[in-house]
């Protein structure tokens, strides 16, 4: 991955639940704000998601995306850009890491690029914003789950 933000949380919950929720992504609608659709495109034997479409409206950014993912088992899932209107580039990952008492600290990383010009910071900015917001998403979902 290029120039990344990246950013953790604790949740308190095992990795397998709050992997279930991130592949959930029929359900992203309801908790990942500014995801409008997720539908899964492609799935692996196992039935995780090889490649999802997202539409997402989250100000400025209004898009339709295609990501394509790779599962490490419940320690990671990452994800690549296949083609996008908005977006050149988003790549991604969710890195979970069992803290043995219940709870389990969930980083993520991100780079993204847009087809607009925007100074990097401004860029930094955005993904702080996306990555702080999905956290706190997830999170609320995978505690009210338990």
């Amino acid at each position: 991955m290029a120039e990344q933000t990246t950013s953790s949380i604790v949740i308190d919950a095992p990795p397998a639940d709050i992997m279930n929720v991130i592949g959930d992504f029929a359900a992203y609608p309801e908790w990942a704000k500014g995801v409008i659709r997720a539908d899964v495109v492609a799935a692996d034997e196992d039935g995780w998601a090889d490649q999802v479409f997202f539409a997402l409206d989250v100000s400025p950014i209004k898009d339709e995306y295609t990501l394509a993912y790779e599962w490490d088992g419940y320690d990671e899932v990452t994800w690549t850009l296949v083609e996008g209107k908005m977006l050149r580039a988003l790549d991604g990952a969710y890195t979970l890491k069992d803290l043995g008492n219940g709870s389990t600290e969930v980083t993520y990383r991100l780079a993204l690029d847009v087809s607009i010009p925007l100074i990097g910071m401004l860029k930094r900015k955005g993904e702080k914003i996306l990555i702080d917001t999905a956290l706190k998403g997830l999170k609320k979902r995978v505690e009210s789950l338990a």
